[in-house]
């Protein structure tokens, strides 16, 4: 017993230091460890979009950064989760910021005043508005440039999208422009971003139209669903007056006279098929009364034989249709044509003038 009691006692391993968090660490430093987690971990980024002085600052800070333990990159991962969990809503800053957040939700016309008013251009990369236009306004864009800054704005665009820029360009200044692109090896990214600030602000001050469509399509479609001797007198009215216009505005307008021209033979029967059964016999059985002969006999020739037999029996027992009931039924018949021309379903033809079949 007494040998037990003086055996040596085993003391216990001394404990491992506990790793705390490294205090005072900069909300700078925080923010460098936080990207470069995200970063590590594969996530996408838009750096660029910060200020460029912010740009600096977190570049300076990572590359004064060596190692972050475990235990602080835990601590500075929960405190930025905290402070993105108690954000309930936040706010595109100043007025530009506003505006671009809104974009399509208010009307052009407010958005151009207000970047006006304010003296702000819209944000963002330059370059991904300039790629958003289409190539016909590209090509204006370009025709008032220097071949220099044309070279530079092509070389921006996607490879399909310039080809197509490129072959709306006369052959000259096509070539001056490929033979420039040639030349912009170095040029600097610094001017490129300038070139793209310059052309994006033409686009802020270029003048903001009412209306997405010209005067001759609205015209057209505002007599397209009048009647026929109200469009008739507005008509003769416009050829009095302007013999220019009136004769766009004709070229606008689809009617039922219009059919026989620009319907082709093959398509009268996918037409008729969605036009109401009622409303096609109205309009064939008043048509010849109306002037309208030509494209009624044109419907029933390119009917089925045995529709067209059926068809002409039925306005012969129709008898005599006031002319706005005709007017009406014809109406509708138009209507399902341009909506399935909206639709893609149906390919009107365009006629010639005839100063060119001419020639």
């Amino acid at each position: 017993m007494n040998d037990l009691m003086t055996l040596p006692t085993t003391s216990a391993a001394p404990a491992a230091p506990r790793i705390v968090p490294q205090p005072n660490l900069s909300k700078r430093a925080k923010a460098a460890i936080v990207v470069r987690l995200l970063i590590n971990e594969g996530a996408e980024i838009a750096l660029e979009e910060l200020p460029s002085e912010l740009q600096a600052q977190l570049t300076q800070q990572m590359g004064a950064m060596r190692v972050v333990d475990r235990v602080t990159l835990a601590a500075v991962v929960a405190e930025f989760t905290e402070a993105l969990d108690s954000i309930g809503l936040s706010f595109p800053g100043g007025i530009a910021g506003a505006l671009d957040a809104l974009d399509g939700k208010i009307s052009r016309e407010t958005a151009a005043r207000l970047r006006k008013e304010a003296g702000v251009r819209a944000a963002g990369d330059p370059w991904t508005r300039l790629r958003a236009l289409p190539p016909e306004d590209l090509q204006k864009i370009i025709e008032n440039e220097s071949v220099e800054v044309s070279a530079v704005l092509l070389s921006k665009l996607e490879v399909n999208v310039a080809a197509g820029v490129l072959g709306l360009l006369s052959g000259p200044q096509a070539r001056r422009i490929t033979y420039a692109i040639s030349l912009t090896s170095d040029v600097t990214p610094d001017a490129v971003d300038r070139i793209g600030l310059s052309l994006a602000a033409q686009l802020d001050t270029q003048k903001v139209l009412a209306f997405d469509e010209g005067a001759v399509s609205r015209l057209g479609a505002i007599l397209n669903s009048s009647s026929t001797p109200t469009r008739d007198d507005v008509l003769s009215g416009l050829e009095e007056s302007d013999i220019e216009l009136a004769t766009a505005v004709r070229k606008a307008i689809f009617t039922f006279g219009n059919i026989p021209a620009r319907i082709s033979p093959r398509d009268v029967p996918r037409i008729l098929r969605d036009v109401d059964a009622g409303a096609l016999l109205t309009a064939m059985a008043g048509a010849e009364a109306a002037g309208f002969a030509e494209p009624r006999d044109f419907i029933l020739e390119n009917m089925s034989g045995r529709m067209a037999d059926q068809m002409r029996e039925d306005i012969a027992e129709a008898g005599k249709i006031k002319p706005a009931e005709a007017d009406e039924a014809m109406s509708s018949v138009v209507a399902v044509i341009r909506e399935m021309e909206a639709r893609g379903d149906l390919v009107l033809i365009i006629e010639e003038d005839e100063d060119e079949d001419a020639g």
